[in-house]
């Protein structure tokens, strides 16, 4: 019982020197990847670099005790980088103490929600962030992060946070960006590229095992920070036009509650709920995908804790809110790491790094951060799922293209919303026209299939029909216009039979319908009846006056409800050889 609250007590228990290792092998890899990532996120989400480091820290820490996925590597990652800026620059500019007061609550109302979502077992409410939706999102923001490092990759005055805003800047200030920083972006962007793949070749062809070189292969970042960042020392090409870092803090960061602003708090309430449910549902995810591959179990309830957590502990850690990363937790995975003690030591190493290594990055340019967030976002850019999404759902790939359209266009918050917002509609338009089909009996069989498109018996008198959704506002009406018109339709109708196969649940309003029907029906001297209605559904309908009202029966299955009300017609069709008679009308 003890586990569930403390899950760390699952694998601490049986903790030993072979998972220590593995651990610290995992660990170090990690870390070597996401000391630039972290500061290179930082930057993306217009933060000290600082505050992607300290977001490595206690927020690891508190994901290592209360987490549940044991591969899961938790931090600063773009999008949630991008969101950050997003918000925050709505209220302050970057480099004003405001905006660094933004991200600090945001990480914090994030956290909160998070955990309180936990708590209360909420998490279905990131279910109203379709697949498609998020994958728009997501795409469309690995765009605005490519663009909004431009600045830093050419050493312009490139500004705007959507394309409108970007574009026309890029060309207003081509004639003002600096050789010196251009070429090294463009080096460090293709010595990136290549080691992605051909850094663990070349490490084989000198004799390293693969396993091996492959984790090498990892180090690329780091080679890249240490070579650009000598090159800018020894050249001085800071004077040349080369931004750099600078000094950076040295330390552990200052733990406490930020300066409390009630109006900024409400200001930052809807755009931290957003950047929780899509830090939880990118989370979730990437863990859940990894438990599979190790038979593990996830618990999303205790992973909305988990994460609620990590961001309050960076709210109070003066760091920038964090969610579980794609890149490193592959790495994370591929290098061994057996439980969520690789992220404390990660935690711990990185307060090494903080601690010691902050001074020796003074000349570590700007444009390699850019370079490193380039790269990480190739990885969000998925531009096939739109044409494949739009050719099986017109109404999925189109709440993508309008999540994409926003988000480029007008920003992040809005193409989110307008992604939500359009699917709900469609959603609720698609149920609102319900696929309803008239069914008959197949030939030599007690199965009832759509008369439209198998050959099937049918008896004038009876009209069954199945409503292949449940009911509930929006459709209630369209199965009573439908039952309408084949009262009028046929003359010598006495039976109606709502197959229920399909229907999971019935609303106040549907029920209504039902009860309109079966006046209407009992008025023009025919029986309303019910069949194969699932048990959670009939519940509901004891809990009414339907079934007391009902002029017809309430049938097991719909062969029985045919055997009762059409026997002669259910005789002939039993004895017809199976998919050999054509309809017969008797």
């Amino acid at each position: 019982m003890l586990t569930k609250f403390l899950p760390f007590l699952s694998w601490a228990r049986g903790y030993d020197r072979s998972s220590l290792t593995n651990d610290l092998i995992a660990a170090s890899v990690v870390t070597i990847m996401l000391v630039p990532q972290g500061m290179a996120y930082a930057m993306l989400a217009g933060l000290p670099p600082q505050a992607g480091l300290y977001g490595a820290m206690l927020p690891l820490l508190l994901y290592a005790a209360f987490g549940t996925s044991r591969s899961l590597a938790v931090g600063p990652v773009a999008v949630v980088a991008l969101m950050t800026a997003a918000a925050a620059g709505t209220v302050a500019d970057i480099g004003d103490p405001g905006f660094h007061l933004a991200a600090l609550w945001l990480a914090l109302l994030s956290g909160a929600m998070l955990f309180l979502m936990g708590v209360f077992r909420l998490g279905f409410i990131a279910s109203f962030l379709s697949h498609p939706v998020i994958s728009g999102f997501i795409t469309a923001a690995g765009l605005l992060i490519a663009a909004s490092q431009l600045r830093h990759l050419l050493g312009a005055d490139i500004s705007g946070k959507t394309l409108l805003q970007v574009i026309p800047s890029l060309f207003a200030n081509l004639g003002a960006l600096s050789v010196a920083t251009t070429l090294l972006s463009v080096s460090l962007l293709a010595f990136l590229f290549w080691s992605r793949a051909g850094l663990a070749q070349l490490l084989q062809r000198f004799g390293i095992s693969a396993p091996l070189a492959k984790l090498l292969g990892k180090t690329a970042l780091l080679i890249a920070v240490v070579a650009s960042t000598v090159l800018v020392w020894v050249l001085g090409l800071d004077a040349h036009g080369v931004a750099v870092l600078g000094d950076i803090p040295r330390g552990l960061p200052e733990f406490g509650l930020p300066e409390m602003d009630l109006s900024l708090i409400q200001i930052l309430a809807a755009p931290a709920l957003m950047i929780a449910i899509v830090g939880y549902v990118e989370s979730i995810s990437i863990a859940q995908t990894l438990a599979a591959k190790k038979r593990e179990a996830i618990d999303p309830d205790r992973e909305l804790v988990a994460l609620g957590l990590a961001n309050l502990g960076a709210g109070f850690s003066n760091a920038m809110p964090v969610t579980g990363g794609l890149s490193r937790t592959i790495v994370n995975y591929d290098a061994g790491a057996e439980t969520p003690a690789a992220g404390a030591i990660t935690a711990l190493m990185i307060a090494v790094a903080v601690m010691a290594l902050t001074p020796l990055m003074f000349y570590l340019p700007r444009a390699t951060l850019a370079a490193i967030i380039i790269v990480a976002v190739l990885s969000l850019l998925d531009f096939r799922a739109l044409p494949r999404t739009w050719a099986y759902s017109p109404a999925d790939g189109a709440a993508m293209a309008a999540t994409m359209a926003v988000t480029l266009l007008v920003g992040v918050e809005q193409g989110l919303l307008a992604g939500v917002g359009l699917s709900l509609v469609l959603y609720l338009y698609r149920t609102s026209r319900p696929h309803m089909a008239v069914v008959g009996q197949v030939p030599g069989t007690e199965h009832f299939r759509n008369i439209d498109r198998h050959v099937v018996m049918c008896d004038d008198q009876v009209f069954s029909i199945r409503v292949d959704e449940s009911l509930y506002f929006p459709n209630a009406r369209a199965l009573e216009d439908r039952i309408v018109q084949a009262l009028a339709d046929t003359p010598d109708l006495r039976h109606v039979v709502l197959q229920a196969t399909a229907i999971n649940y019935i609303d106040a309003s549907a029920l209504e319908s039902l009860e309109a029907i079966n006046d209407r029906l009992n008025a023009a001297g025919v029986q309303f009846h019910l069949s194969e209605v699932k048990g959670p559904v009939m519940d509901q309908l004891r809990r009414s006056h339907l079934l007391e009202e009902l002029t017809g029966q309430v049938f097991l299955t719909q062969f029985d409800a045919m055997e009762a009300l059409s026997p002669e017609m259910t005789r002939t069709c039993l004895s017809e050889p199976r998919g050999d008679s054509e309809r017969v009308t008797a």
